[in-house]
C-alpha cells in the first residue's frame, strides 16, 4: 500500500551517508586554519546550524563575511574529499531504502558533480528518481530553496511529499514546501535537539521509513 505521502526525498550527509567523523575531522581543519578551536563530535553536532557561517562565526568568536567564508569553505572541502573513500553507507541504509513503497529522489548540500558519481558508487543511483545537489560555487547555505527546485523538476508538491534528513534545517525545508519531515538521530545534529522540535524523530533509517509511511 502507498503511503499519503507518496514521495520520500532523503538527504545525504549525516542520514545515508555515515560521514560524522569525516565532517568534523575537516571542520577542525577549516578551523585550524584561521586560529580557531578544535572541537570534538559532539560539540559539533550541538552548535551546528546553517547558515554555516554563523557557526563558524560563534566557533571562531569573530564576524565571518563572504570572503572569509569563502576560503574556510574550500579548505574545509579540500579536506572533506581527502577522506571520502574512508566514509560507508549508515548501517541500515540500503534496508530503509528497499522499504519505501512509493517513489524516492535525494537532494544534498554537497556539490552535484561531485554528489551524483558519488552516488553512483555507492550503488544507490537506481533506487532514485532523481538525485540533486547544490548548483553553487560556494556551500553553507540553507535547503529550503533548493529543495522546492527539487520538487518543481520532479513536479510534485509537498503535500506529496515527506523528506528524511538528520537536522533541523532538513525540517525547516520541508515546512516551507508543505512537506512532513522525519529526523534521523544518528546523524551531525544532537539528538536532543532533534527530539525537542516538533518534527518525528528515529534512531535508525529503518525506523524512520516506518514513522514516514504512517504520515498523513
Amino acid at each position: 500500500m502507498t503511503p499519503a505521502r507518496h514521495h520520500l526525498v532523503w538527504d545525504w550527509n549525516g542520514t545515508l551517508l555515515d560521514d560524522l567523523d569525516l565532517v568534523v575531522q575537516a571542520t577542525n581543519v577549516a578551523f585550524a586554519s584561521a586560529g580557531g578551536p578544535a572541537v570534538t563530535v559532539d560539540e559539533h553536532r550541538a552548535r551546528f546550524r546553517r547558515p554555516i557561517a554563523e557557526y563558524y562565526a560563534e566557533m571562531l568568536g569573530r564576524a565571518v563575511d563572504d570572503e572569509a567564508f569563502g576560503r574556510l569553505d574550500q579548505i574545509f572541502h579540500d579536506a572533506y574529499r581527502a577522506g571520502l573513500t574512508t566514509c560507508e553507507l549508515a548501517a541500515d541504509a540500503t534496508a530503509a531504502i528497499a522499504a519505501w513503497p512509493g517513489s524516492q529522489s535525494l537532494l544534498s548540500m554537497w556539490f552535484h558533480d561531485e554528489l551524483v558519481p558519488t552516488v553512483h558508487t555507492y550503488g544507490l543511483t537506481p533506487h532514485f528518481t532523481r538525485v540533486d545537489g547544490l548548483r553553487d560555487a560556494v556551500g553553507g547555505g540553507v535547503k529550503a530553496g533548493w529543495l522546492a527546485k527539487h520538487l518543481a523538476e520532479l513536479g510534485l508538491d509537498g503535500s506529496q511529499v515527506v523528506l528524511i534528513g538528520d537536522s533541523l534545517d532538513d525540517a525547516d525545508a520541508a515546512e516551507s514546501v508543505g512537506a512532513r519531515c522525519v529526523l534521523y538521530t544518528g546523524g551531525l545534529s544532537d539528538p536532543a535537539r532533534l527530539r525537542a522540535s516538533a518534527h518525528p524523530t528515529a534512531d535508525t533509517l529503518t525506523a524512520a521509513v516506518t514513522l514516514a509511511t504512517t504520515l498523513p
